[in-house]
């Protein structure tokens, strides 16, 4: 009875995408760390409901034809509880309304605006290619950028552009941009492993992933220098201490052993909780090394 009540309340945190809200919100209180500044809990707000409000929006709009029919769990469990998960996405979204326009800046509603459009084109098939309508999640490569741009930009340049604009943060264009490329590097290196499990699918709806373009094995290693990358940025940053990197470097290590160790064959909560949850284990571990720093 305890195993099928904690399977339910962790299917419910993953499948409504409460959880990945949270990672998104530890990834947001990262940026703050690095940048040695109080958080805005308004900012954070905004980044959690954004991220539930745009995710469950995108899986709406990717209805399958028979969803109760699907491989996949997530799948089957968000439309069999259909109303609740557009009873969340409505309260999320309502959420943002007060957010973005009583609390940001005009800078960070035109980045967010855009960012938001982005992230909805990429299911949207507003686009016309060989006679078929295609979202940008089609055209070749531009998938994993796009997952990356938004989570960078939402999670580390949204905080630096409201610290500017509140004249609490005086940052250099070159460090803004190590740590928005940083940030960058660490979520394609998370998403790849999930190219690499729908690798048989995307090949079947022609969606050049990279690991479609590069083929698994090469998919595993480009991630591995992804992380390398990551961890080459935060040396050039400034304000980075000898914890933040210890922290980081633990980070990665965990987190490279993961994605070499998910697979096809892995399941659902591997993807969603483990290598997903690497965000949220990023910021324990910062806050952590920094006291026993």
């Amino acid at each position: 009875m305890f195993k099928k009540i904690s399977l339910s309340i962790l299917d419910f945190l993953l499948f409504s995408n409460l959880f990945i809200a949270i990672c998104a919100v530890a990834q947001g209180m990262t940026t703050y760390h690095f940048l040695r500044i109080p958080a805005d809990q308004y900012v954070l707000a905004f980044i959690f409901f954004a991220t539930i409000g745009l995710y469950n929006f995108s899986m709406l709009l990717a209805k399958p034809k028979k969803p109760e029919d699907s491989p996949y769990k997530r799948v089957r469990w968000i439309f069999s509880h259909h109303r609740m998960i557009i009873t969340i996405t409505l309260i999320s979204l309502l959420c943002l309304i007060p957010l973005g326009l009583l609390y940001l800046s005009i800078e960070s509603k035109l980045l967010m605006g855009f960012t938001g459009l982005v992230a909805i084109g990429y299911n949207i098939p507003f686009l016309r290619l060989n006679d078929q309508n295609i979202g940008l999640r089609n055209i070749p490569g531009i998938k994993l950028f796009l997952i990356a741009m938004v989570w960078a930009v939402s999670c580390v340049l949204l905080p630096i552009i409201e610290l500017q604009h509140t004249k609490l943060l005086n940052i250099t264009p070159s460090d803004t941009l190590l740590l928005v490329f940083k940030r960058f590097l660490f979520i394609a290196a998370i998403t790849i492993p999930f190219d690499i499990r729908d690798l048989f699918q995307d090949k079947m709806y022609s969606l050049k992933t990279i690991p479609v373009m590069l083929g698994e094995k090469k998919a595993y290693i480009f991630c591995q220098f992804l992380l390398l990358g990551y961890l080459l940025l935060l040396l050039l940053f400034k304000q980075a201490t000898y914890s933040d990197i210890a922290a980081i470097v633990l980070n990665l290590g965990i987190t490279g052993w993961l994605i070499f160790r998910s697979n096809i064959k892995k399941n659902e909560y591997y993807y969603f909780l483990y290598l997903d949850g690497t965000m949220l284990l990023q910021w324990i571990l910062l806050v952590l090394f920094s006291y026993l720093g």
